[in-house]
């Protein structure tokens, strides 16, 4: 069983316990069931009958639930890509990534909406027009989510506990300074590589702003008119690029 899981069990129980040793603890709250008191009565009930109920249910869903895991191979669409991020976090290195990531993927969702709303309301969605923009955006949008996928494949490979050690300086008794160097040098490349793949990341979600803020412009446009469009050549270069260093 997962640790966070089981903390959280032992906190609602906990809970539970504390709240019940509060009410019918003499040097407390003192309720009593066998109590004249009716108010006390009630009050000693209600809290049996919540605390069992809380036990029973919140027990339950936490036993019960399950968190979603995938394979870094297996991501196919953003909600893929938030599930494995999800699961990634752990490596302080690279936690503040992680959760910018996962904004960039909220941001990118929310550029991709607005543009086929504008679309939808001036194209229909068989026009070639429609299906051009479309065809595009696809094609940038697996982009990202294999830049995504990159970023996940070298956090996964990246060894934090040898990279602190070193940092901290507890293998220089081990290791000679040349070791210790080329060491360093390859964590860097690693933490390199996934501050730039962000960063890639965040340029086609500015491309697809300039792309909404293009298309907002228009209320007609040509099909041909579209491959002129300076984001559209943005777009298709940042594409052709991706296919030839896959």
């Amino acid at each position: 069983m997962e640790t966070k899981k089981i903390l959280k069990i032992a906190a609602l129980n906990i809970g539970i316990a504390l709240a019940n040793i509060i009410l019918f603890s003499p040097g407390l709250m003192n309720i009593r069931l066998n109590s004249s008191d009716a108010l006390s009565v009630a009050i000693g009930g209600s809290a049996i009958f919540l605390s069992l109920s809380f036990f029973f249910y919140g027990n339950y869903k936490l036993l019960s639930h399950k968190v979603l895991t995938i394979k870094i191979s297996d991501i196919k669409t953003h909600e893929d890509c938030l599930i494995a991020l999800n699961q990634s976090y752990g490596k302080k290195t690279f936690d503040n990534s992680i959760t910018t990531m996962k904004e960039q993927i909220k941001r990118l969702n929310k550029r991709k909406d607005k543009i086929f709303s504008i679309l939808s309301q001036k194209f229909n969605v068989i026009d070639e027009v429609y299906e051009r923009f479309n065809a595009t955006i696809f094609d940038v949008e697996y982009v990202f989510i294999s830049n995504t996928k990159s970023i996940l494949h070298k956090i996964s490979a990246f060894d934090e506990e040898d990279y602190e050690s070193i940092r901290h300086d507890h293998a220089q008794k081990k290791f000679s300074t040349e070791v210790i160097t080329s060491k360093m040098n390859i964590y860097n490349e690693y933490i390199s590589f996934v501050k730039e793949a962000i960063e890639d990341n965040e340029e086609i979600i500015l491309k697809l702003d300039a792309l909404l803020l293009e298309i907002s412009k228009f209320n007609t446009l040509e099909a041909g008119e579209i491959d002129n469009m300076r984001e559209i050549k943005e777009m298709d270069e940042l594409i052709r690029k991706s296919k030839y260093y896959r």
